[in-house]
């Protein structure tokens, strides 16, 4: 379900899985932030700037569900 919610909401635009694009790569995301889905929930819908370098991330315009379905799966490891 998570992978797919990457590709509706455009994640995959800036964000891969394995390697870094405009933003980091999920996996790198889910190292760095196991576990914290409320944390990955905040950064999705507000977005955020410094964690990952010099480039910020938007806001996104997504359900709560959806962010947190996605945070989840970042949270469990952002297994593919």
């Amino acid at each position: 379900v998570a992978l797919d919610l990457l590709k509706t909401h455009q994640c995959v635009m800036c964000h891969n899985i394995d390697s870094p694009l405009v933003g980091p790569a999920f996996v790198e995301v889910a190292k760095k932030h196991t576990g914290k889905t409320p944390y990955l929930v905040g950064k999705i819908i507000n977005g955020g700037s410094g964690v990952w370098g010099s480039i910020p991330m938007p806001a996104q315009s997504l359900s709560v569900e959806d962010a947190t379905a996605i945070a989840r799966w970042l949270a469990a490891g952002a297994k593919h």
